[in-house]
């Protein structure tokens, strides 16, 4: 464990130790010094068959990096991964649709969702992909100990197969009736209405979502995780967490009242090969991809602790029970994250009802939560890509601040119940909050500053009146209070609380006046000093959601250095496989270098403050009326292109059929009449 440590009364630089504030201390605690915890953050891996749209990065992407970035300035140690996911059957249809082999479709896609999230800000430790060579390895690795402790084992089931291709269609691009609560629209994985986990085999009239076609199913030999011998180490796990969305343990719980054998395997040629003889040859029979990718964050770990020097670094992480492990998601995710994962650790561990011993990574540790947000729409309907009801990530943030992108998902995002993204509430949380709150507070202070001191002016603490030492008292007092909302994943309140304190500090200028105060430099030096003060207080609050502009704002009040540090993309060869590039997120997070502590820290009397510019600018109203005519045009576009795709789809589907039976026709009619 490492300790971070500040001696009685030293100051970052650039800072200075007012009395009035806690300076020295552990930015946790409030203590001399603290043992500093290792904090795991696992993100949702974002599946790489095309860009990212906002509800995406709603869910797990700017929740997580919040979180991170919080506990980074709490002076916890924080090991932030993710990456793309990019095996399984969508891959493969996507491919086929955009003629380019799955490789090269993954590679593409690969490069432009990591842009994206760095564009957004969001600062993992590893950003990584699963057709790495480290990747393969450990999914092995895992693959072979559930095998030996028992919880693996070869059986038969029935498979969706397309009639026109001859291919595996995956669970969930099947739909049809829901056998147990009659929902039309239910998947092949899971009915999304009653919650309960489904086989395709079982829906009431079944097609295929690709071309509508009926899907035939055929029985083929897979291996299985046991979950049912799982299941009451599971639970029992379950049971013991505390603080979780209740939406969230209500829905895992529930999960668990049929436990039913899963397959692990899919007759496919693009994924994983299964590590057993007679199968890791095989080029038809592949790992499923859901088995796979929850192991990516074990993956993404040992390649982040391989890559920085020392391979075994990743354990303290995972290895050490004391280590909390948080899990960000959206909904749709939390059966992979609160069943299938756990399950997967519990029977790499051993600790499922057969027993058994854990293998060469040792125990690992369980999810502490899995924080799971609800669905995002747009403009009230639910997203697509297909049908054009979609709004990207990069398309946003070339358009738009990415802090106006942020602060919408945080304050109007999907934390807890579902939320719709309008541009017209988009467009009025950045005027009137972020520009005219927040953005003009600063401004305001700044250069009343800079015009009559154009330094950090002196704090005369005998010129304070009972309303700067409120104002002070209430920004400080902030931290532990935001501090424990973002520590409970009510990052919306938090948000709320921060904006509330941006509040006080605008009804305190516009109480005391200083613009009226006229030859009395002490007292209008304290009441700007109060201000700035407080104003640095609300940047340290607001930084985990608004790291660009907490910069800006650390500069206009003569900061220098780095405050909020921010994700960058290196472009890396695999640890494995010589010659194989591609890009990763990763980034320098250090407190005392780049991060600056969860705490008030003083002001430097003295400190030059620049002529400000504004930190945000008012987006105008027409973008609405722009923006939703994009919106339908898209929606029209997107609309036409999908019906001539399936219509194209299904035309050759006849064709397949019809020259199938025409060749069945023209063979002899039996082996006799072939001798004949």
């Amino acid at each position: 464990m490492t300790v971070w440590r500040m001696s009685r009364g030293a100051s970052v630089p650039g800072l200075s130790g007012a009395g009035h504030h806690r300076a020295g201390r552990c930015p946790r605690c409030a203590r001399q010094w603290c043992v500093m915890s290792h904090i795991l953050v696992n993100v949702a891996w974002p599946y790489a068959n095309g860009p990212r749209h906002v509800g995406h990065v709603a869910g797990f992407g700017v929740p997580s990096d919040v979180y991170a970035r919080f506990e980074r300035m709490k002076g916890n140690d924080v090991l932030m991964v993710s990456g793309t996911d990019e095996h399984g059957t969508p891959i493969l249809v996507e491919a086929e649709k955009e003629g380019v082999g799955a490789q090269e479709l993954a590679n593409r896609y690969n490069r432009v969702i990591a842009k994206d999230l760095c564009d957004l800000g969001l600062s993992y430790d590893l950003f990584t992909r699963t057709t790495t060579v480290n990747h393969e390895h450990v999914v092995q690795e895992m693959f072979r100990q559930c095998l030996a402790n028992g919880y693996i084992y070869k059986g038969k089931q029935k498979v969706a197969i397309s009639p026109s291709t001859g291919r595996t269609l995956p669970d969930r691009y099947i739909e049809g009736t829901c056998p147990i609560c009659g929902f039309d629209g239910a998947r092949g994985d899971q009915c999304d209405n009653c919650g309960n986990e489904l086989d395709p085999d079982e829906l009431i009239n079944p097609v295929s979502k690709i071309n509508g076609e009926t899907p035939r199913f055929e029985e083929t030999e897979h291996f299985f995780l046991d979950l049912p011998a799982l299941a009451d180490a599971n639970l029992a796990w379950l049971h013991t967490r505390e603080g979780w969305r209740t939406n969230v343990i209500n829905f895992s719980l529930g999960l668990f009242k049929e436990v039913k054998p899963r397959a692990i395997t899919r007759d496919i040629d693009w994924g994983i090969p299964v590590p057993v003889d007679g199968w890791i040859d095989n080029p038809n029979k592949r790992l499923y991809v859901w088995f796979d990718a929850v192991i990516g964050y074990l993956s993404a770990s040992i390649e982040w602790a391989r890559r920085s020097g020392d391979p075994e670094a990743w354990r303290a992480w995972w290895n050490d029970p004391e280590t909390p492990a948080y899990y960000f998601m959206g909904k749709d995710n939390i059966t992979f994250h609160s069943q299938i994962w756990p399950s997967e650790l519990l029977a790499y561990d051993g600790q499922g009802s057969k027993g058994g011993e854990p293998g060469a990574f040792g125990t690992l540790n369980l999810p502490e939560q899995v924080v799971a947000s609800e669905f995002m729409t747009m403009e009230g309907k639910k997203f697509s890509s297909s049908r054009g009801i979609v709004i990207y990530v990069k398309d946003l943030l070339a358009r738009y601040p990415v802090d106006a992108v942020r602060y919408y998902i945080s304050v109007a995002g999907p934390e807890s119940s579902d939320s719709d993204f309008t541009w017209s509430e988009f467009v009025r949380h950045n005027n009137e909050e972020l520009a005219a709150s927040w953005g003009n507070l600063v401004n305001r202070v700044a250069n009343l500053i800079n015009r009559d001191f154009g330094v950090i002016p002196e704090l005369d603490e005998d010129s304070m009146t009972s309303e700067d030492r409120a104002l002070l008292e209430e920004s400080a007092d902030a931290f532990d209070v935001i501090g424990g909302l973002l520590e409970r994943h009510h990052q919306k309140n938090a948000l709320a609380e921060a904006m509330r304190i941006v509040g006080a500090i605008n009804k305190y200028i516009s109480a005391e006046e200083p613009w009226k105060i006229k030859g009395d430099d002490r007292r209008l030096g304290t009441v700007l000093h109060v201000a700035a003060q407080a104003v640095s207080d609300a940047n340290h609050l607001l930084a985990p959601f608004l790291p660009h502009s907490a910069q800006k704002v650390w500069e206009a009040l003569g900061g220098s250095g780095v405050f909020s540090p921010l994700p960058h993309i290196e472009e890396v060869e695999d640890l494995d496989k010589p010659g194989f590039h591609y890009p990763i997120i990763t980034g320098v997070y250090k407190l005392g270098e780049t991060v600056h502590p969860w705490v008030s820290e003083p002001l430097v009397a003295g400190t030059p403050v620049p002529k400000p510019s504004p930190i945000f600018q008012k987006i105008p109203v027409e973008a609405v009326d722009e923006e939703l005519a994009r919106f339908d045009a898209m929606l029209s576009e997107r609309t036409h292109a999908e019906q001539e795709r399936l219509a194209e789809a299904q035309r050759r589907t006849r064709a397949a059929t019809h020259s199938a039976i025409a060749g069945s026709a023209s063979e002899p009619a039996s082996g006799a009449d072939s001798q004949q």
